[in-house]
C-alpha cells in the first residue's frame, strides 16, 4: 500500500524550512506532523518560541507565526513501521513549491532527511543536518535545534 505525506505548513513568510523524512505510524494517526508524543519536535518549538502545542492549529500557528515551514522530503512510499530504514519505493516531494518565500535555509529533520534532501535538491539555500527529535535517537540535544530555530547562541 502506497503511504502519502502531508501537505506542506508554509505562508508567505516562511524563512526556514523543516524537512523530515517521512510521517510515523503515530503521525499518521494524529494526521500531522510529529505526532508521537515523545517525539521532541514540538517541545523544541515551544521552548524557542513559547506558544501553545495543545492542537494541530496552535502547532500551525507557532510554526507560521516565527516564520517556520515545515513538510517531509518524501511524498509517497511503502513502509513497515516508523523507521526510516523501511521506507522503501520513495517519490519526494517537489521543493520548487516553495520558491516564492522568503527561506533562508533548510533544517533537515535527522540524516535520512539530509541525505534525499543533499541528493535532490540543487537550490542556493544552505540545508543542515540536525539531530533527530525522535525518541529513538539516545544523542539528542534541543539546545541545537533552538540555536538554529532562533538565530541566537
Amino acid at each position: 500500500m502506497i503511504l502519502q505525506g502531508f501537505a506542506p505548513v508554509f505562508d508567505e513568510n516562511s524563512r526556514i524550512l523543516v524537512l523530515g523524512s517521512f510521517p510515523s505510524v503515530k503521525s499518521r494517526r494524529t494526521e500531522f506532523y510529529y505526532g508521537n508524543n515523545r517525539n521532541r519536535f514540538w517541545h523544541v518549538m515551544q521552548q524557542a518560541f513559547g506558544g501553545s502545542i495543545r492542537t494541530k492549529e496552535d502547532k500551525i500557528s507557532l510554526c507560521l507565526a516565527n516564520g517556520i515551514a515545515l513538510w517531509d522530503i518524501v511524498q509517497s512510499c511503502t513502509a513497515k513501521g516508523s523507521l526510516d530504514s523501511s521506507l522503501r519505493n520513495v517519490s519526494l516531494v517537489d521543493l520548487s513549491l516553495l520558491n516564492g518565500c522568503p527561506l533562508q535555509k533548510i533544517l533537515c529533520n535527522g540524516a535520512l532527511a539530509y541525505k534525499l534532501v543533499v541528493k535532490a535538491y540543487g537550490g542556493s539555500l544552505p540545508v543542515f543536518k540536525m539531530p533527530s527529535t525522535s525518541p529513538a535517537n539516545v544523542r539528542f540535544d534541543g539546545q541545537v535545534w533552538i540555536r538554529a530555530l532562533t538565530g541566537k547562541e
